[in-house]
């Protein structure tokens, strides 16, 4: 009997010291296998229901054979990321009294740079995005940049005790941070027989931000430099001169192509004087070929009857032109005609080199859809 007791004292106290022993931090699932026997093309079909919308997509741009057979890393999205998309899209057409559209009839140009930001060149697993900073991705087309960092939730008030995810993010083409757009997985490590595959959140919108804006354009009122005519003048010249492939005289040629360049930039003005006063209610601005640091970013439009006396008709500061050869157009409340506009470059993205391609005035009026 007492070798009894000893033997249940010693089991209880056994009990006690497994209970009070600390445990590994946080809960350590069981590892579930990921590896899809087949191409990334194979393996969206393989789930009905989920990326339907994205395959879609894929057939439309003629993109199945690169899910096929090239080394790629896809960031997929399912079907609510589209849908979310194609809601808020339609929304804001029907309150301009435009059709609906639909991922059928939306511009292909549109729809193939924006879905081709998710699919990467070249297999990255998590383990590949270990770097403090994360890593610099290219998009499949276009080399356009991504961003993607691993990153781990908190779980239970334990700091870095949850799931792994990825934090994925369009750089709009900015060293930036800030001027990022980021997006969450919410499952990771999808290996197939040519990819990794990370699964986009579902309350993603496609297009990080562009989408309504890509698909609610209105195209920019006439060129008053052309319709109406006059002189051109600049503060300071290419390095060149007037005659210089990359001469003042370019940024108002109404050519994308071409561009106005300086070195030494701190500030400069472009100034165009009508034939005869003309009332402007807009103006556009075009991003250039190539370096997006050579880009403006921050300006003001400035109108005068005189040329030495002017009104700002319109300021901007920390713009952004998240592509090259992007053309924006931005409206003003100006019903003056003004014989001279003058546009003040106050600064550029960085460095020490300035382009643009083109900086028209715009006639008040515009036609609708």
């Amino acid at each position: 009997m007492k070798k009894l007791i000893n033997y249940c004292y010693l089991l209880l106290f056994g009990l006690l010291i497994g209970a009070c022993s600390k445990d590994g931090g946080y809960y350590q699932p069981e590892v579930i296998n990921k590896r899809f026997d087949g191409d990334t093309y194979a393996y969206l079909k393989s789930k009905t229901g989920v990326y339907d919308s994205l395959i879609q997509v894929i057939d439309r741009l003629g993109l199945e054979a690169t899910l096929r057979d090239s080394d790629i890393t896809l960031f997929a999205l399912t079907n609510e990321s589209f849908q979310l998309a194609i809601a808020n899209l339609n929304n804001v057409r029907f309150l301009a009294d435009r059709p609906s559209e639909y991922l059928s009839t939306i511009d292909y140009e549109h729809l193939d740079t924006m879905l081709t930001q998710y699919i990467i060149r070249g297999k990255y697993p998590t383990d590949s995005m270990l770097l403090q900073d994360g890593i610099s991705l290219t998009a499949v087309r276009y080399n356009y940049p991504m961003h993607a960092k691993l990153a781990r939730t908190t779980s239970s008030g334990l700091r870095d005790g949850g799931p792994t995810t990825i934090d994925y993010s369009d750089t709009k083409q900015s060293q930036f941070r800030r001027n990022w757009i980021t997006t969450t997985t919410g499952s990771i490590n999808i290996e197939t027989d040519n990819a990794f595959v990370h699964v986009i959140n579902s309350d993603h919108v496609f297009g990080f931000g562009d989408f309504i804006s890509r698909l609610t354009y209105i195209p920019p009122p006439p060129n008053l430099f052309m319709t109406v005519g006059g002189q051109w003048s600049t503060s300071r010249e290419n390095p060149g001169g007037p005659n210089a492939i990359e001469a003042a005289q370019f940024a108002f040629d109404g050519n994308r192509e071409t561009k106005f360049y300086l070195d030494n930039f701190s500030n400069a003005w472009l100034q165009f004087e009508f034939v005869e006063p003309a009332v402007a209610g807009a103006y556009t601005i075009t991003s250039a070929n190539d370096l997006p640091e050579r880009d403006p970013i921050d300006w003001n439009v400035q109108g005068s009857h005189d040329g030495e006396n002017w009104v700002t008709l319109d300021s901007r500061s920390g713009e952004i032109f998240e592509e090259r050869f992007q053309l924006k157009v931005y409206r003003i409340n100006n019903e003056v005609a003004y014989k001279y506009y003058r546009l003040n470059v106050l600064r550029n993205r960085s460095g020490s080199t300035f382009q643009i391609a083109d900086w028209t005035m715009n006639a008040p009026d515009n036609t609708q859809e």
